[in-house]
């Protein structure tokens, strides 16, 4: 069975995405009858060395993304991971001469195609009188012994691209740009690893691998490797690849140390350069630099492809800065409300023990309008303030308990409904700064309320957690009047809470996760408010016993 692609025609894809390009650049420009992309500039490129490489199509953004001022001048694409024509190649060195450049260098990596057919092409355009030269780049790390077609061109490619545009555009001579990357291009390796194949369009995939298996030292058409491994972490993936890219024994080794034995890296450039269709996996290229190497891969260029890196030294660089400290509590003259740090601590207690009670419930209530974690989420919240209780007495103030615990949520509850507990807990610390009698605890409430209306969109009837605390909320308005009873009013609260999470049944999701789901699918009670409920009932509980 073929693999899916969002293409055309099979047969058009390769001129589609040349074309594509062209036409959302400016700087490019299509030769007619020819899948060949030039600079539109080339008037400006008189006296100077042209650039032209190239080969099969599918490894976007190579090799088009890297024309324009300061690398390429033009390169011609053949079909998906086929090398172009010849008349292609040499219709490009053509126009390019044509132009007025004083000579033409090919960047070609090391396929057989490839070197055929850019040989071909310049020994014609030679023929004709037109200076021409040829670089072939070999960056391949994987082959421990050399065969006679020698080291496949690779991501490393790029980089010669890079250098050579460079000094194309200093204005520096074919002989010498040709002996000057012909020397870099030793100096670089290559290492590519694989995750699974990719395929041609029209084709099935190029090869198999096992769900824990990775092919290391694969070519960019899907070429085998060195050897199939199991799968590992990214550490450990990248540390083989790097032990075996500057292995001695290896005869396409890079010659440094590994890298924690004092290598200096003096750019790091990370990113799309050169893809396999969509083969996922990664390459990692060494090159050795000095100096002058560096101001050529630090000069400008216009070429899309390539990034706006740095252009500082990555090794010694400060890689952290410390963070800002936490603000130290500011007094704090309110009483603890009538409830001592005892009595806190039981309360916290017996919400963390309901939660967790109830951790299995909340998951099956969301798995039909979310992902199934809303028990997990609330567990998670209810462990992290059972440690933190561990950790010593909590605040004896209500603001600063409400305050600290807003922050343990933040950081360790997790998902919306960590933010939304933040956000009430915040709001709600503020009213009971300057008093702890009941109608600041009123106002605490219809505080936090607002702040999970202002930043959570959601309203009450909206079949969220807020329609259980606000139903809590309204009654507790009633704490405002003289002379209110607190187990009254509150009891009268947490029935009302429960009675919303239930009603939440027959709402429709107004916000949330759930909103994106069909009304008839959700049968059951919104799970956030039947934890806001039940957190709400087992506060209720420990005040009653113990009498405050």
């Amino acid at each position: 069975m073929t693999s899916k692609k969002l293409v055309n025609s099979v047969t058009s894809c390769a001129d589609d995405a040349l074309a594509g390009l062209v036409a959302c650049n400016p700087n490019l420009q299509l030769l007619q009858g020819h899948r060949v992309a030039l600079r539109s500039d080339l008037d400006s490129l008189k006296g100077r060395v042209a650039l032209l490489s190239g080969g099969g199509s599918g490894h976007e953004p190579a090799h088009a993304g890297f024309i324009g001022k300061g690398m390429l001048t033009g390169v011609i694409a053949g079909a998906v991971f086929t090398s172009p024509p010849v008349g292609s190649i040499l219709a490009a060195i053509r126009t390019v001469a044509q132009a007025g450049t004083v000579g033409t260098l090919l960047i070609v990596k090391n396929y057989t195609g490839d070197r055929l057919n850019f040989g071909l092409a310049r020994e014609q355009a030679r023929a004709e009188g037109i200076p021409v030269e040829m670089v072939v780049i070999g960056d391949d790390s994987a082959f421990t012994v050399l065969k006679k077609a020698g080291r496949r061109g690779l991501c490393g490619t790029v980089l010669i691209h890079k250098v050579a545009g460079a000094l194309a555009e200093a204005g520096v001579g074919l002989e010498e740009i040709t002996e000057r990357v012909s020397v870099v291009a030793k100096a670089m390796g290559t290492l590519g690893v694989s995750l699974s194949s990719c395929s041609v369009p029209g084709s099935r995939p190029t090869f198999e691998l096992a769900a824990d298996e990775v092919e290391l030292g694969l070519g960019i058409h899907g070429e085998a490797g060195v050897r199939r491994i199991k799968m590992a972490t990214a550490d450990e993936i990248v540390t083989l690849m790097l032990d075996h890219m500057t292995n001695p024994s290896n005869v396409s080794h890079v010659p440094v140390q590994a890298e924690h034995r004092g290598v200096k890296i003096a750019r790091a450039l990370v990113g799309t350069f050169m893809s396999a269709l969509e083969m996922p996996g990664l390459s990692l290229t060494l090159l050795l630099v000095d100096e002058p190497l560096l101001k050529l891969i630090d000069a400008e260029t216009m070429a899309s492809a390539w990034p706006n890196m740095p252009k500082v030294s990555v090794t010694g660089r400060k890689r952290s800065r410390a963070a800002p400290a936490e603000p130290l509590d500011a007094p704090d003259s309110t009483a603890a409300g009538g409830l001592g740090s005892k009595q806190m601590v039981l309360v916290l207690e017996r919400v963390c023990t309901s939660l967790l009670g109830l951790e299995e419930h909340l998951n099956a209530l969301d798995r039909a309008a979310g992902d199934g974690d809303c028990g997990t989420t609330h567990s998670r919240a209810a462990r992290a303030i059972q440690e933190w209780l561990k950790e010593g007495p909590p605040p004896a103030s209500p603001a600063q308990l409400l305050s600290k615990l807003s922050l343990l949520l933040l950081e360790k509850m997790g998902g919306s409904s960590g933010a939304l507990y933040g956000l009430f807990l915040t709001a709600a610390a503020q009213p009971l700064k300057a008093s702890t009698d009941l109608p600041a605890w009123s106002a605490a409430m219809e505080a936090g309320l607002g702040a999970m209306q202002k930043y959570g969109k959601a309203a009450p009837g909206d079949r969220t957690m807020l329609d259980s605390l606000w139903a809590a909320g309204q009654e507790l308005q009633a704490w405002k009047s003289p002379g209110a009873d607190l187990f009254q009013i509150l009891t009268k609260a947490v029935k009302s809470a429960e009675a919303a999470a239930q009603a939440t049944k027959n709402m429709e999701a107004g916000a949330g996760r759930a909103s994106y789901i069909s009304s008839a699918r959700l049968d059951q009670p919104d799970p956030g408010a039947v934890a806001a409920a039940a957190i709400l009932r087992a506060i209720l509980e420990v005040l009653q016993s113990q009498g405050v």
